[in-house]
């Protein structure tokens, strides 16, 4: 079996045409760092070049799927990183190649000609949603949740799954709030196939991908490539090369820089306390003067 640092990849070993991907950093809730969008394209790259495996499972270890970008750290420290520059004017390609690199990685889970399924418990959130959505199908559990909270301030979902998982009404609703919903909801929403208490979780996923691993791999990758062809031709490359520049924008415009600012000030858990409470982000000028406050503060 391949060996990564992030993740791990593997024939069930009752259902040798599944291969298992799981996200595997639990003690970080499987967030996403820089190596694994890379090793969640090797991987699948693994599992197509693998003639016995039909499906492929993805999943996450510890208490959830995957908590998102891992910015607990980074973002309350004044770093130079390519996506959350501190240097001025803000170089938007940099952070465009960078963001658009782990588009594509979490899109080798769209393209492969194997299916690809998603397992979600716990939650599925922010760059996890991402994940979750690249997958063709996604079976959560009743009380697991999905959303992508930065839509407040700080983000913008890369992949643009919302809008053709959902549609435009909801993936407006989405969008616009912030919320997360849960694994019900999702299921009724027709954004997740199957929505099951958390005890069946694993069997509900697994009788989905041996019923599909039934199918021989050709039949599989073409009724694939039709489906995809659709939201293809519906603009789907478009729309993500407008998110992916619009996410740089979000974290580099003034309220993405107060929401910096104020996580290096009061950390990052405060910060995203304001964000999710539905109190009014500062924008424009107000963020402006927040910003200069509190960097006035950081003067020796």
């Amino acid at each position: 079996m391949p060996d990564f640092s992030t993740l791990s990849i593997a024939p069930d070993e009752q259902h040798p045409r599944v291969a298992r991907l799981r996200l595997n950093r639990p003690e970080r809730y499987n967030a996403v760092n820089d190596e694994m969008p890379r090793e969640i394209r090797a991987a699948v790259d693994w599992a197509n070049a693998e003639p016995e495996v039909h499906v492929i499972v993805v999943e996450g270890a510890g208490k959830g799927f995957c908590g998102g970008y891992d910015l607990a750290d980074t973002a309350q420290q004044h770093i130079e990183h390519p996506c959350q520059q501190e240097s001025t004017p803000w170089d938007p390609m940099v952070d465009y190649a960078r963001m658009k690199r782990n588009t594509e990685d979490f899109m080798s889970l769209w393209r492969s000609p194997k299916p690809t399924i998603a397992k979600v418990h716990g939650a599925a959130v922010a760059g996890g949603s991402d994940i979750a959505l690249c997958c063709d199908l996604l079976v959560m559990a009743e009380d697991a949740r999905i959303g992508y909270m930065p839509t407040r301030v700080w983000g913008c979902p890369t992949t643009a799954m919302w809008t053709y998982r959902l549609g435009p009404t909801r993936a407006k609703q989405m969008m616009f709030t912030g919320d997360v919903i849960d694994g019900r909801t999702a299921a009724a929403w027709g954004l997740a196939n199957e929505a099951v208490p958390l005890e069946q979780l694993d069997a509900a996923a697994m009788q989905l991908a041996t019923r599909i691993a039934g199918v021989p791999r050709g039949h599989l990758a073409m009724h694939k490539m039709v489906v995809n062809q659709v939201m293809l031709t519906m603009g789907l490359e478009q729309s993500q090369q407008m998110a992916t520049v619009f996410d740089g924008i979000t974290r580099h415009n003034p309220e993405g820089l107060w929401f910096r600012r104020h996580a290096q000030e009061q950390g990052f858990k405060a910060a995203v306390e304001w964000r999710d409470s539905g109190r009014p982000i500062p924008e424009g000028d107000e963020a402006r003067a927040l910003i200069q406050a509190m960097e006035a503060r950081r003067q020796p």
